[in-house]
């Protein structure tokens, strides 16, 4: 896969990530260059979510089925988000819906920490996360039993969102920019992608349209009701071809919605 076009200006971003001064110019450097860039958040961090979704709006059937909605372009380009960054979060129930592995298979590039989001503990040791691969993390809510490691990862506790649920976003990004990892990339599923983006911690979001028409499923985003039109979140985009699907880059650089101010 990592043998479609954009493999040289690949390499050069890899360069970038281990400290070269600038990004390469062309189509890949105009999409990753912003990750690659200093923080300007005061938590130090850059965090970047990620949703594939079809074009009405569904990243999964209503079963949780949600391999894949995108095609190889779209599976090449999470790939390389996780390979440019120092950590992929995921929740709880991406794990317990895809099993996934986290890893960078599809391109060049070193593997990111892998993150999982499991407030409860409700997750068994079972999964291909917790028993191989890089270094894994767990993070749990601190009034939660249990051990200090989950299989082969390492469980951190964190407090509570009481207002939102989950665990409270900027503890998350303090306690993983405390071991080093500042690139952040937030892979899914929709409500933590939500989640992150209504407690206003996200810098960028790249969202996949693919020509997909579902009609049923579970929405990508999960956002406190808006009364009128104009309590949504406008922003402006950059698109992208990601052959057969488009991809829409949005800097989103830590607003909030106005829902959920």
């Amino acid at each position: 896969m990592d043998g479609l076009p954009g493999i040289r200006d690949w390499e050069e971003l890899l360069a970038v990530r281990e400290g070269a001064p600038v990004a390469p110019p062309g189509p890949l450097g105009a999409l990753f260059g912003p990750l690659l860039a200093p923080p300007r958040a005061a938590d130090g961090c850059v965090v970047v979510g990620r949703l594939a979704q079809t074009l009405d709006g569904r990243i999964a059937t209503a079963s949780g089925s949600s391999q894949w909605i995108g095609g190889e372009g779209d599976i090449l380009h999470t790939h390389r988000l996780r390979a440019l960054c120092d950590a992929v979060v995921v929740g709880a129930g991406t794990v317990r819906h895809d099993d996934p592995r986290l890893t960078t298979r599809a391109c060049v590039g070193p593997d990111p920490v892998r993150v999982v989001l499991d407030t409860d503990r409700r997750l068994s040791d079972g999964y291909r996360i917790f028993r191989e691969g890089p270094p894994t993390l767990l993070l749990a809510a601190e009034d939660v039993p249990g051990g200090d490691r989950l299989g082969l990862a390492e469980v951190v506790r964190l407090p509570r969102d009481p207002a939102h649920g989950g665990l409270r976003v900027p503890a998350i990004l303090a306690a993983l920019g405390a071991r080093g990892l500042r690139r952040i990339f937030v892979e899914g599923g929709g409500v933590t992608v939500s989640r992150f983006l209504a407690a206003g911690c996200l810098d960028r979001l790249h969202v996949t349209v693919a020509p997909v028409l579902l009609g049923s499923g579970i929405p990508a985003f999960t956002l406190p009701e808006a009364a009128r039109i104009a309590d949504g979140l406008r922003f402006a985009w950059t698109v992208h071809a990601l052959p057969p699907d488009v991809l829409f880059d949005i800097a989103l650089d830590r607003v909030r919605p106005g829902v959920c101010r």
